[in-house]
């Protein structure tokens, strides 16, 4: 067909087509390009089974979940881009993936020096065989926080785009509702499956914290943690050379280690005994393991630094930490006078 014989409306919708097309940008054709190789490639034929699922819901949005037969948790594919603010893609259930590996969702270049080896491995979608017995597509459960921390990292450092921005938004949500209980637990909450979760299984949550031999000391409590707990007491603060008041070993515990992560106390003070004159041998944090348990405590102790400066008094200070940081199986509190006395 020559260009004389061409239906001019037809050439006209053609152009509008092919701006609209370039106006969503290279995230766009990356997904496109997934599409064709996942049709290419079609599915596998003996997905690992779903032996529970549920729906947790986090700052407002529901999140579709399962546990596999083999232990894995994983987040419904449709439902985690709906959570970060995404349309939910991949027609007719397919997994959408760029041609590097990366989701769309983590394709833009700008968001790629804040993507980890690690956050690489865990963008590989996941086919399953749901409850119904209908194939499923979804992502490893942390994923969540580990991409709602990239947009939150981009954005701090001023680069994410004005099109992000609902993202961004979406993330800073998820990542405050997420506080600092595990996806593991809420995963496992939702769909049941804590009912009859081995010892082992919550053994290996355990000694992803702990170590099994002591470290070395070394000191992982900032003073100022002390400094403010005196100030919010009223007590006059004498420096760290001077002996604290015991109680503050109860607050230390309330504090961290009850929040740390679900059964870390426990499993502590079962490692780290008192000797007979009420002494420990060691420091509690010295079980923590170096790359999982002392980022975490670190992260949680300058959260409550944070909420410490912003306080005025210990009353304050503890509402929030409650609202913030809840205890394993205690309520949300909202605002009621006097707490923490």
């Amino acid at each position: 067909m020559t260009e004389e014989t061409k239906n001019p409306a037809a050439v006209e919708l053609g152009k509008l087509g092919g701006q609209k097309t370039a106006e969503r940008g290279p995230e766009y054709y990356a997904e496109i390009n997934a599409q064709r190789k996942v049709k290419a490639g079609g599915r596998p034929k003996n997905p690992p089974v779903a032996t529970h699922a549920g729906t947790l819901e986090i700052a407002g949005r529901k999140i579709a979940c399962a546990v596999l037969a083999d232990g894995t948790r994983v987040l419904s594919q449709e439902t985690f881009l709906s959570a970060i603010g995404r349309s939910p893609k991949g027609k007719g259930g397919q997994i959408v993936a760029s041609p590097d590996g990366l989701p769309p969702f983590l394709a833009a270049e700008n968001l790629r020096p804040f993507i980890s080896n690690e956050l690489r491995q865990a963008t590989l979608p996941a086919v399953y065989r749901s409850l119904a017995g209908n194939n499923a597509y979804g992502y490893d459960a942390m994923l969540l926080p580990m991409v709602c921390e990239v947009y939150l990292n981009a954005k701090d450092a001023g680069k994410t785009t004005r099109q992000q921005e609902h993202i961004v938004r979406a993330c800073d949500l998820l990542t405050r509702g997420l506080a600092r209980v595990g996806i593991i637990a809420l995963v496992d909450e939702a769909t049941g499956y804590q009912a009859i979760r081995d010892r082992e299984a919550l053994q290996a949550i355990l000694d992803a914290y702990l170590r099994k031999e002591l470290a070395a000391w070394a000191k992982r409590f900032p003073d100022e943690f002390y400094q403010q707990i005196f100030r919010l007491r009223g007590w006059a603060w004498k420096g760290m050379k001077v002996n604290r008041p015991q109680v503050v070993a109860k607050y230390t515990n309330d504090l961290v280690y009850e929040r740390l992560a679900p059964g870390i106390l426990k499993e502590l003070e079962e490692r780290n005994p008192k000797m007979p004159r009420g002494e420990r041998q060691s420091r509690h944090h010295q079980w923590l393991t170096e790359d999982v348990g002392h980022p975490a405590l670190a992260q949680h102790l300058y959260g409550l630094i944070g909420f410490m400066r912003a306080s005025d008094d210990w009353s304050q200070f503890y509402r929030l930490v409650q609202r913030a940081y809840p205890k394993k199986g205690d309520n949300l509190l909202l605002a009621l006078p006097e707490l923490g006395q």
